[in-house]
């Protein structure tokens, strides 16, 4: 009986080898036709997605009003309240919060937006006529300059009219169809999103449910080591990611609200629609106020050059306040990443997926970087080393007889010029040295043979 079970082992293993052999074989020859089909899957699973997603952001939340505020609110009644009924209470709760926080700011901005670019449509014309006033008063201050566009304007502008002729007004038609399928897709994307918000309702209900499902798969299916260890690692990219982008949100809205009061402050223009565009663009680290600066600044161009001049100088101060200030007292060493690595993973991830990537690349390059660090430090408690970087600084070997650490000594850390001047002084010391012990000798010969003659 063991050994049909042995063979009934072995034969399942044979055919999962195959049956995965077959899937990579499929996957490596047939990538156009792998894409597509999971494409698909993602659109059809796009409302499932968007829930996951809303219940994701929603937890903190959740549990906040849950703890706070819906179970002491029910310990008051003399009897017991289902915890079921108390999670629903809960999730009504943070809901009705979250919808009216839009609804208040989109009540108070949207307004404020569409005001202000009907201005800018209507108004464009002059806000041209001002800017080339402004432009032909520099040139007529500066004529070396005024010399210097015009051959580039002459230069250029031939290629600049085919450019036109050529690629932009043929494309004008691509442009119409591309705008009328974006206004599908945002239809459709609206339609995902009120399904999600639906299924959010149920995730939310029984998160602690499908969590325990989880683990009790992962442990069904693994070692316990390797099991403890995945839930381990899954516990560190839950607080990665959702410290980091709640933190984010916060430290987005309050840099929005800070830029919508000193531009207010300062009569910069259409300061509700900028502080709006540099609230959002924050989202992005690093590289989101600069990214909101850019269309800011060509908007109040348009109108007032001077105030896009203090505008940049402002944004230069509030990116400075946000990232040695307020980022850090909100974020904390949520992802433990040093600056290069930030912009090493906004580049990479953006890169690979525009936009998306920018805003989710830091925290999966933290958890991956934790990941690392952590199969580095497990292979250095094997091979029984000091895990800490800081005993790595100064080292020069390790004695492989007791495993003890040889840091540099003062000599070895000397400048090459400055141990090469003390080695020629030693040099010259020696033969120094040399030449007076000949000259010695060459003396006490002399004595000996006048003391034989």
């Amino acid at each position: 009986m063991k050994r049909n079970k042995n063979h009934i082992r072995w034969g399942l293993t044979a055919f999962l080898v195959v049956l995965a052999s077959l899937i990579s074989y499929y996957i490596i020859f047939h990538i156009d036709n792998f894409k597509g089909i999971l494409s698909k899957i993602i659109v059809i699973l796009m409302p499932v997605i968007d829930g996951m997603v809303i219940a994701y952001l929603l937890t903190p939340l959740l549990n906040h009003f849950e703890r706070k505020l819906v179970k002491p609110f029910f310990n008051i009644f003399p009897f017991k309240i289902n915890m079921k009924h108390q999670r629903m209470c809960s999730i009504l709760v943070t809901m009705i919060v979250v919808f009216l926080g839009f609804y208040v700011f989109f009540a108070m901005v949207i307004p404020q937006i569409s005001t202000s670019i009907m201005t800018i449509i209507e108004q464009f014309p002059t806000y041209v006529n001002t800017l080339t006033i402004w432009i032909s008063k520099i040139l007529n201050d500066n004529p070396e300059f005024a010399t210097f566009i015009t051959d580039m304007i002459n230069e250029y502008s031939v290629d600049l009219n085919n450019f036109f002729n050529t690629k932009i007004i043929p494309e004008i038609n691509n442009v119409i169809v591309t705008v009328s399928k974006s206004v599908v897709s945002i239809l459709t994307e609206f339609w995902n999103l009120i399904i999600g918000i639906i299924i959010s309702f149920y995730l939310l209900g029984s998160k602690e449910k499908f969590a325990a499902q989880a683990k009790k798969s992962i442990y069904a299916f693994s070692s316990l080591e390797t099991a403890n260890r995945f839930i381990s690692n899954a516990r560190f990219a839950n607080k990665t990611f959702g410290g980091f982008f709640v933190g984010k949100i916060i430290d987005s809205i309050i840099i929005g609200i800070l830029c919508f009061i000193c531009t207010s402050v300062m009569g910069t223009p259409f300061c509700v629609l900028i502080s709006v565009i540099v609230g959002v663009t924050n989202i992005i680290p690093f590289f989101g106020p600069f990214l909101g600066a850019i269309p800011s600044t060509l908007l109040i161009l348009f109108i007032d050059p001077m105030q896009a001049l203090y505008f940049l100088i402002f944004v230069l101060i509030l990116q400075q306040v946000d990232g040695n200030i307020i980022g850090p007292k909100i974020l904390g060493s949520s992802t433990g990443l040093s600056s290069f690595w930030v912009i090493f993973s906004i580049t990479l991830f953006g890169g690979l997926l525009g936009i998306f990537g920018m805003i989710i690349g830091v925290p999966i390059f933290a958890i991956i970087f934790a990941s690392i660090k952590s199969l580095v430090e497990s292979k250095l408690s094997i091979k029984k080393l000091p895990p800490e970087t800081a005993k790595y600084l100064r080292l020069l070997y390790i004695n492989p007889d007791n495993m003890e650490l040889v840091n540099f000594s003062e000599e070895d850390e000397k400048p090459f010029s400055q141990i090469t001047q003390i080695r020629v002084k030693l040099q010259d010391k020696n033969k120094t040295a040399k030449q007076n012990d000949i000259l010695e000798v060459k003396t006490k010969e002399k004595e000996s043979s006048s003391k034989t003659k």
